[in-house]
């Protein structure tokens, strides 16, 4: 074979994506020189290496596509501030198999007791292990579906919504949503069902969840299939916020610590 040029190799590299091997060339060289490596072990490496740079940058995007507001990790969670939360429960989910069974996941429990730092931190986990995930509020996700029911584009948007290995729905609760809108979801459920996992947090029981979607049969069909494989695990304590308020002295020791907010949502819905 007639000698070859550094810059038709890089352009080999390029077209073939072998991007580590590209980037990497004189390392991966030295490294095999030093360790005196055979040719077979040469290409043994050179394959380990671009095996570990694809999934990197494959892990990398589905960080991006998956939209976390924030950077929370489970290594993060103060455990010992909530002793409702059970640790070892949450390092078994880590191990994501609860995705890979299609089993659903609810946090429920009222505001600031860690409901959101869980779930980004099980969707970061989930991630780490090559699992497609996808973070949203429910009122983000209600206006989504709302949008596209009204541009015609419905069944497509449930479509990429369900392909989803493991979708987190945060807030779940917070202001009802309208009965068109309570519909909307249930399409989606129904599309993800035994599909996808689910990851929901809510301030509220089930048993309200009626007063969530405004419609008792919607909310029933919701639940019949969410819960059908599911994980349910209810958190109690004090709010972290609060908690460090009261701390600082801006808020009275007095104060209604972890309650549930007044329905100031009562009469108020997501867009229809």
């Amino acid at each position: 074979m007639p000698p070859v040029d550094d810059a038709t190799l890089q352009r080999w590299m390029t077209e073939l994506r072998l991007i580590a091997l590209r980037d990497q060339q004189d390392t991966m060289l030295d490294e095999a020189a030093r360790a005196k490596l055979s040719y077979c072990e040469l290409v043994a490496l050179i394959c380990r290496r671009e095996i570990d740079s694809k999934l990197t940058r494959r892990i990398s995007r589905r960080f991006k596509y998956a939209h976390f507001p924030m950077h929370r990790e489970l290594d993060d969670f103060d455990f010992s501030a909530q002793p409702s939360v059970d640790e070892a429960q949450f390092r078994e989910l880590e191990s994501c198999r609860w995705i890979n069974h299609g089993e659903n996941i609810l946090l429920l429990g009222p505001p600031g007791v860690g409901k959101t730092h869980l779930a980004i931190g099980l969707g970061r986990a989930a991630i780490h292990q090559d699992y497609d995930v996808k973070y949203t509020t429910s009122l983000a996700l209600a206006a989504s579906l709302s949008e596209a029911r009204d541009q015609g584009t419905l069944e497509a948007c449930l479509r990429a919504w369900s392909q989803l290995q493991c979708l987190i729905i945060d807030e779940l609760g917070y202001l009802p949503l309208a009965t068109a809108v309570g519909h909307l979801f249930y399409r989606l459920v129904a599309a993800r069902y035994e599909e996808g996992s689910l990851l929901l947090t809510s301030n509220r029981p089930v048993a309200e969840w009626d007063r969530i979607f405004g419609d008792e049969v919607a909310a029933s069909a919701i639940l019949d299939r969410v819960l059908h494989h599911s994980i349910v695990i209810t958190i109690r304590g004090e709010s972290y916020r609060l908690r460090e308020k009261r701390q600082a002295g801006m808020v009275p020791n007095t104060a209604s610590i972890g309650a549930e907010p007044a329905d100031e949502g009562e009469g108020q819905h997501a867009s229809a």
